[in-house]
């Protein structure tokens, strides 16, 4: 029983909230009063939050931990039917069975939230305050009905996200940076810092790993550069991924991994655990913010070092911001081949200038001509992706990184992808093609025993068209 008491077979009637009125405060009256007519939305809303509250107190919290959800949905319908009738509300069975879920989904859940965190064609959500809810539908966003009673009902939302993972939201401590029991990576900015009210993104996790068939069936490149991709991998090239906020990397890191053979050990260190390796031999580190006092922060410069001492074969850093790409890049040209991170950057080019720059963030005096030797040495190869104005992903250029002449590091373009036009509906067109450059890592490719055609460099062979 989730009750603690009941009375003649019926619930005692909890006592009504109290509400203190708020003081009164004379404005003028417009010119001409218009009549705010709360909608169905509202209604349900408002009915549904009033239910949860005062079931609340009226159940027994601690015995929900040893029940299934179909034992409280099936007592909480019950004592939602008897909630019903004492205040007066007809629903039919539907209505009813609609407004249980939902009660179930704020004692249980998320609140408004869950449906939108179980609909799998939602990639995105983005909460801009209580009365504003947008999502992303394949690569397009659009706005949902979804709707919180109030500004407070949305903060004990997110208060209950970030409880669950050990951290904490409020005035003194405005943003948190999370993630859900799934893995989907949260973001929460609250007043003083959020002008109109608490603000919430959620980058849900994919249920199933996006492998690199997949990613060629979706468009995102061709088979030729997919099979490129992964004896590079296979053979333990470094690589970098580099593209912009929501282009795709992690889900291409993770492709990517797939090719690592199975008896290496694969050391992965990020700031919100995403990545989805499927090896067995996988060791998982996750960065620490800093507590209340400001202390106890562990940064990712301080997990790539402690990595070291780890024996990694691999190390796979889910993004690169700051002075840890310098240990990175030294992981890379001692011992640790095959390596894999992300970077924020619109080119190629930009990308190494950036973890050039990253470089002189670690706070050690170092030239920039090193600066530059120790990338055209750690690093291989640049795989440059783009979230395009259609919302598909593609990847854009495969580049190699060939060595340096004077300070410059040299580069060369094995794969890319030329935008043609847009058609009536906004679908962007355009086409993959071969740069027709022979790459200098097919020497190391094949000298450890892998083998790729030479035609898949041939610039006059069509490769997939833009779908």
């Amino acid at each position: 029983m989730i009750w603690p008491t009941r009375k003649g077979g019926a619930v005692a009637a909890a006592p009504a909230l109290s509400v203190v009125p708020s003081p009164a405060v004379e404005t003028p009256a417009p010119p001409v009063p218009k009549l705010v007519v709360p909608t169905r939305a509202d209604r349900q809303t408002d009915l549904k939050v009033d239910l949860h509250q005062r079931l609340i107190e009226r159940i027994n919290l601690s015995a929900l931990e040893t029940m299934t959800r179909e034992q409280i949905s099936s007592e909480v319908s019950d004592i939602v039917q008897d909630m019903l009738v004492e205040q007066n509300h007809a629903l039919n069975f539907a209505e009813r069975r609609e407004l249980v879920d939902d009660i179930l989904d704020e004692l249980l859940g998320l609140g408004p939230l869950e449906p939108l965190l179980k609909d799998p064609t939602i990639t995105d959500i983005m909460v801009n305050t209580c009365n504003v809810v947008f999502v992303e539908r394949r690569g397009k966003i659009e706005e949902v009905k979804t709707r919180f009673k109030d500004d407070r009902h949305l903060l004990r939302i997110i208060q209950k996200i970030v409880g669950a993972v050990g951290r904490r939201i409020d005035e003194s401590s405005p943003m948190v940076d999370a993630r859900l029991a799934d893995g989907s990576r949260l973001n929460a900015i609250i007043p003083p810092l959020a002008v109109d009210g608490p603000l919430l993104s959620i980058r849900k996790f994919s249920k199933t790993p996006i492998d690199m068939s997949k990613l060629v069936g979706y468009g995102a490149l061709p088979q030729e550069a997919a099979e490129v991709l992964l004896g590079i991998v296979e053979a333990r090239r470094n690589v970098i991924i580099s593209g912009g906020t929501g282009s795709g990397k992690t889900t291409m890191l993770n492709a990517l991994s797939a090719a690592i053979d199975g008896s290496e050990r694969i050391l992965t260190i990020e700031d919100s655990a995403e990545l989805q390796l499927q090896q067995r031999h996988v060791v998982r580190l996750e960065t620490r913010p800093p507590n209340i006092e400001g202390r106890g922060e562990i940064s990712q410069r301080e997990l790539v070092k402690n990595a070291l001492r780890m024996r990694p074969d691999r190390i796979v850093l889910g993004e690169i911001r700051a002075g840890e790409a310098f240990d990175m890049l030294q992981a890379m040209n001692t011992g640790h081949d095959g390596s894999m991170t992300t970077v924020h950057a619109n080119t190629p080019r930009d990308a190494l200038s950036r973890i050039e720059q990253m470089i002189g963030m670690s706070g050690i005096d170092i030239s920039p001509k090193s600066a530059r030797a120790q990338i055209a040495a750690a690093i291989h190869v640049v795989l440059q992706l783009a979230r395009l104005s259609d919302g598909s992903r593609r990847v854009m250029s495969i580049s190699e990184v060939t060595g340096q002449e004077g300070e410059t590091v040299l580069m060369q373009e094995i794969f890319r992808y030329t935008r043609t036009g847009v058609d009536e509906n906004g679908k962007v067109l355009g086409h993959f093609e071969a740069t027709g450059i022979r790459p200098k890592f097919m020497e190391h490719l094949q000298a450890r025993g892998i083998k790729l055609s030479p035609d898949l460099f041939d610039p006059t062979r069509k490769l997939l068209a833009s779908t």
